[in-house]
């Protein structure tokens, strides 16, 4: 009894009643994204592992992944053919697009042009909030550059999931999963969920930038800077 009266006179002050909105939002928020597995005996992430442990497409038909991929309605992945240049990073290094399941060589796609990469996860709230901003941006370039969200290592390998994802946030620029880690190798990608990385129409990486865009505005001066690129919507 008096521990629970000792409780109750904690919650009476402000500070204490703040962390404790804090901490049940939180935990509302992780419910929500926390995939439903079809097995009971789901693993749980631990350490410094993001939460994927467990997360399975295994039973999930083709029909159900078609279904999927019409649901979140993404963009086409870049088409191009132009020649890659010889210092590209991205040369001869393949990914799974999500709009078609097909596995597209990025290098070669994306030579010619510059390109802006937004390194994200499921798994990350804050990438939540930024992945409409670069949705944005990326109708706003058009033709101007190459825009792709590439999903992290972790969870890469879990197309339906990160399918159901996107459906829910309703972005539709192109995206592709980086289930071996290639990716973030050849771009020299932090482990720091969101990332952006600005790549040349040389192939070269020109920015590496570990941070959250707030606007659309804050990341086409981003692109300004560094690749030279007015799209609009800067200050």
């Amino acid at each position: 009894m008096n521990f629970v009266k000792k409780v109750g006179q904690v919650l009476k002050e402000p500070a204490a009643r703040a962390t404790l909105v804090f901490i049940i939002v939180a935990v509302a928020l992780i419910a929500a994204l926390w995939p439903r597995s079809t097995t009971p005996d789901s693993a749980t992430a631990t350490g410094a592992n993001p939460p994927t442990s467990g997360i399975t497409d295994q039973q999930v038909s083709a029909d159900q992944m078609a279904t999927a991929r019409a649901a979140a309605a993404l963009n086409p992945c870049p088409s191009g053919q132009l020649p890659v240049g010889p210092n590209a990073v991205l040369a001869g290094v393949s990914a799974p697009c999500m709009a078609t399941g097909d596995e597209i060589n990025l290098g070669a796609v994306t030579a010619g042009k510059p390109l802006v990469i937004n390194m994200w996860a499921v798994w990350c709230l804050p990438c939540r909030k930024e992945l409409p901003i670069f949705d944005d941006f990326s109708q706003r370039a058009g033709e101007q550059l190459n825009v792709i969200a590439v999903h992290a290592r972790e969870g890469g390998d879990k197309p339906y999931f990160v399918l159901k994802f996107l459906e829910e946030v309703g972005v539709h620029l192109p995206v592709v999963t980086d289930p071996t880690g290639a990716i973030a190798q050849a771009i020299g990608a932090p482990r720091i969920f969101p990332s952006t990385i600005l790549i040349r129409a040389d192939g070269t990486v020109a920015k590496v930038m570990p941070q959250i865009f707030n606007s659309t505005e804050e990341l086409s001066q981003a692109v300004r800077d560094n690749l030279g690129i007015d799209v609009g919507g800067g200050a």
